[in-house]
């Protein structure tokens, strides 16, 4: 039972300090992957699927991301600030719920890319999503092929579709790649104050609520220079092998 989403959150507000010393002057969503700011991936990719508004949360070097994404056209863009306190990814939407609207909607960290095959997965994520049973879905990759990630993963993934944490002390064979849709019920009770949103997301584990869709492609996880340079030479080959007619995977990061 899917349902239209229209609005979406990137989350652009963190300090960046392990991409240092790139983010020593500017802000990790302006920093280019392949010729590209970060975010300019993430909301060409939100416009692809169909979502029309999105709200960016800014406080480190606030101004320049204000300034890039105001000579975009698609999605419609508007700003929550968080100049005056970092909120973390929790405190965060809630407080931009007021430009949220009522309705369920995307979020985005501003550093998730990934390469697919032509499918949208935001789409596929719109498409799968049921707010009769869901307090969240998660866009999830597999730990083993997720280019630059080096944790032990995140999550156990059901025959359900049902999510569960991994056990301490153990691996798991999945892990976010930094998307999600959200209920606003997810958010119920929730306070605008520095947390973040797995405290939300074990509350919907406990009550049989959240749930997760593989991605369909390669996700790389953008945490450091290295792992940077890392995707662009992953984007530059699979565009390569695309050009020659080679059967590989195609889509821009």
């Amino acid at each position: 039972m899917s349902a239209e989403i229209t609005s979406a959150m990137v989350l652009a507000a963190g300090l960046g300090r392990r991409m240092q010393p790139l983010t020593d002057t500017m802000p990790k969503p302006l920093v280019p992957l392949n010729g590209r700011a970060l975010i300019d991936h993430v909301l060409d990719r939100i416009a692809e699927a169909g979502i029309l508004r999105t709200v960016v949360n800014v406080h480190y070097l606030a101004d320049q991301i204000e300034r890039h994404v105001s000579r975009r056209r698609s999605p419609a863009i508007k700003i929550s600030d968080e100049r005056g306190v970092l909120l973390e990814t929790g405190g965060g939407v809630v407080r931009a719920l007021p430009l949220l609207g009522s309705q369920p909607f995307l979020i985005h960290n501003s550093d998730s890319v990934w390469i697919e095959p032509g499918v949208s997965n935001i789409a596929r994520m719109i498409t799968a999503w049921d707010g009769g049973v869901m307090d969240s879905l998660m866009l999830l990759a597999p730990r083993a092929t997720s280019l630059g990630y080096e944790g032990r993963g995140d999550f156990g993934l059901g025959e359900d579709g049902r999510l569960t944490r991994r056990a301490a002390g153990s691996d798991a064979a999945y892990v976010f790649a930094g998307v999600s849709i959200a209920h606003p019920r997810l958010f119920e009770g929730a306070k605008e104050e520095r947390f973040s949103l797995n405290v939300l997301w074990d509350r919907a584990i406990e009550c049989g609520r959240l749930f997760g869709l593989l991605l369909d492609g390669t996700w790389m996880h953008v945490g450091t220079v290295q792992s940077l340079r890392e995707a662009e030479r992953l984007i530059q080959c699979t565009a390569l092998s695309a050009s020659r007619g080679a059967p590989t995977q195609q889509g821009d990061a």
